[in-house]
């Protein structure tokens, strides 16, 4: 039994989650700034449930029992009144989470499961920003959460075996395979997968081949589902790279030096599937074109 799992940020992940979260039978509370923040973000899932409802693949009857687990609510005193598990799904940015974090643990139980939904930033350095020392885990879930079928979970040093059994017990509800990592900057997928990308990045800048050729490559030479190129489209040319910034300062490693080519894209607002151009060009609902 996981309890009442409460999610801060109606955005990507945050939506994602929820919906996943509710389609497995938990309980949801879902935070945004106010109320109306989160209440449009409900209305995002509950657009989602009525086209699975339309293709026949949610009943009515499923549609009306995960609408009925989802509650949203403002981050504010009360929010996590009977709340078991605090994610916070917010924005790669360390001050935000780490006040979030910190507002999280004063607010909720002292028995409160803290997790992070960081993709990169280190858990131990989180943890000591935000005054969470041997209560916080890394738990990356990767979007779209109902497809994928992993969670990396990103193990500071010291971590109570507590912790770890909690969080187990979150991704096995989740119905995830849990992959515990040790905790660093990029945990383990995000480096590997980060490094791929970055070259394909370079390679496409110093003219070996076109996007859809390197991805090719990648897809039909190594079966992977999708290219890096591609992938770095989906996930935010933006994100990638201040996620390339902060491990390339972190670790001094030139493997993550972001490429001429990734910063000039950014500045010019191509940052992929959300503004409809990146490596490549993207209709409104979110399909290559």
């Amino acid at each position: 039994m996981t309890g009442v799992l409460a999610i801060l940020g109606p955005g990507t992940l945050g939506l994602s989650a929820a919906q996943w979260a509710a389609e497995c039978g938990l309980e949801v509370r879902l935070l945004g700034r106010d109320r109306d923040h989160a209440q449009r973000g409900l209305l995002e899932v509950e657009r989602r449930w009525d086209s699975a409802l339309r293709k026949g693949t949610m009943s009515p009857m499923d549609q009306e029992r995960v609408r009925s687990l989802i509650r949203t609510g403002a981050f504010g005193p009360g929010a996590l009144d009977g709340v078991s598990i605090f994610l916070e799904a917010l924005p790669e940015s360390l001050d935000p989470k780490a006040r979030a974090l910190t507002t999280a643990a004063s607010w909720g139980q002292p028995d409160l499961l803290l997790l992070s939904g960081t993709s990169a930033l280190p858990i131990a350095e989180l943890a000591q920003a935000s005054g969470t020392r041997g209560r916080l885990l890394g738990f990356h879930l990767f979007v779209p959460v109902p497809r994928m079928t992993l969670v990396e979970l990103a193990v500071p040093e010291g971590a109570p075996e507590s912790l770890l059994a909690r969080a187990r017990a979150l991704g096995a509800a989740l119905r995830k395979r849990v992959v515990a990592v040790k905790d660093q900057p990029g945990f383990a997928a995000a480096r590997m997968a980060l490094a791929q990308g970055l070259e394909a990045m370079r390679l496409l800048e110093a003219g070996a081949a076109s996007a859809e050729d390197l991805d090719a490559l990648m897809m039909l030479g190594y079966g992977h589902p999708v290219g890096p190129l591609e992938l770095s489209d989906r996930i935010g040319l933006d994100l990638r790279l201040r996620i390339a910034e902060g491990l390339s300062s972190a670790t001094g490693d030139p493997r993550f030096e972001p490429p001429r080519l990734l910063r000039e894209k950014v500045a010019r607002g191509e940052t992929g599937q959300k503004s409809g151009r990146g490596f490549f060009r993207w209709d409104g609902q979110g399909r290559r074109l």
